[in-house]
C-alpha cells in the first residue's frame, strides 16, 4: 500500500509549506517569494485558469511574459515540491489531499453557521485563533481575501461563543469570545459577547468589569462611548439587584452612566 505524504500549506500568520516524508512534516526552507505567491494564489482561488493566475501574479508585464513567468514558477515548484500542483487542461489546482489552514477556517465557519451541526463541530480549532492572512503581503488579491477572512473569522468566533454558552459550556464560550476581543480590541460585538457569557454564568461583576474595560479602551482610542445596545445588556440586570461586591459597603450598578459603571451606597 502506497502511503501518500502529508502536505500542508499555512497562510495564517505567514506562509509555510510542509511536506511529509511520510515522517512528521518538514517545512520547505528558502522557498522564493514568487513561488510562495503562486502557491498562495492556488490556495485562495480554487481551480483558476492559467491566464487568470498569470494576470494576478504578474499584472504589470505583457501577457506573454506573464505566461512565461508562470511556466517558470510551475517548473521550479515541481522541483521543490513534486506533485503539489495539478494541471488539468487550462486550469491549475492544488493536488488532492493538500491541507490548507484557510480551507479549514472556512469549513469551521460553515459548521458554526449551520444550526444542524454538532457541538463538537463548533469548538474553536487552531485556525480559528490564529492571526491575519499573509501579513506583510500587499497584493490586491491578498488584501481583499484578508479582509473577507477577518470578517468570517470574527463572526464565527462570536457565534461559536453564543452556541457554546447556550449548551452550558461557558468556559469554552469565553475562550472563543476573548479570542475575538484579542483579534479586534475595538470590536463592540465581540465585547458584547463576552458580557453575555458572563451574564449567562451569573457573574454579574465580571460582566460589569468587562463592560468597564471596553468603555475605557473605547474612550482612550476613539473618544466615543459604547452603544446603547451594549449598555442595555447591563441595564437589563436591574438596579434593584443585590450588591455584587461581597463583603463591601458598595455595589456596582447594573446600568452604566456616562462616566462608566456607577458605584452606589447600599
Amino acid at each position: 500500500m502506497t502511503v501518500v505524504p502529508a502536505r500542508r500549506v499555512t497562510l495564517l500568520d505567514g506562509f509555510s509549506l510542509q511536506l511529509g516524508d511520510p515522517e512528521p512534516s518538514r517545512p520547505v526552507e528558502g522557498l522564493p517569494h514568487g513561488i510562495q505567491r503562486l502557491v498562495a494564489q492556488l490556495c485562495l482561488a480554487g481551480r483558476p485558469a492559467r491566464a487568470a493566475v498569470a494576470g494576478r501574479l504578474w499584472p504589470d508585464v505583457p501577457e506573454d511574459r506573464a505566461h512565461g513567468s508562470l511556466r517558470s514558477a510551475l517548473w521550479r515548484l515541481q522541483k521543490l515540491a513534486p506533485g503539489l500542483v495539478e494541471v488539468t487542461g487550462d486550469a491549475l489546482a492544488l493536488a488532492d489531499g493538500v491541507r490548507v489552514d484557510v480551507h479549514e477556517l472556512r469549513a469551521w465557519a460553515r459548521r458554526v453557521q449551520d444550526p444542524r451541526s454538532e457541538l463538537a463541530d463548533v469548538e474553536v480549532p487552531e485556525c480559528g485563533i490564529r492571526g491575519e492572512l499573509l501579513p506583510g503581503w500587499f497584493d490586491d488579491w491578498v488584501l481583499l481575501e484578508r479582509e473577507r477572512l477577518r470578517h468570517l473569522r470574527m463572526h464565527a468566533l462570536e457565534l461559536a461563543a453564543v452556541r457554546l454558552s447556550r449548551a452550558g459550556r461557558n468556559g469554552d464560550a469565553l475562550q472563543a469570545a476573548y479570542a475575538a476581543v484579542h483579534a479586534e480590541p475595538l470590536r463592540e460585538s465581540a465585547h458584547r459577547t463576552v458580557v453575555r457569557v458572563h451574564l449567562a454564568e451569573g457573574n454579574t461583576a465580571e460582566a460589569l468589569r468587562a463592560y468597564e474595560r471596553f468603555r475605557a479602551v473605547l474612550a482612550d482610542e476613539l473618544g466615543v462611548r459604547p452603544s446603547e445596545q451594549m449598555t442595555r445588556l447591563l441595564c437589563a440586570i436591574g438596579p434593584s439587584r443585590p450588591g455584587v461586591l461581597a463583603g463591601g459597603q458598595t455595589r456596582l450598578s447594573a446600568c452604566p452612566d456616562d462616566q462608566g459603571v456607577r458605584t452606589v451606597r447600599v
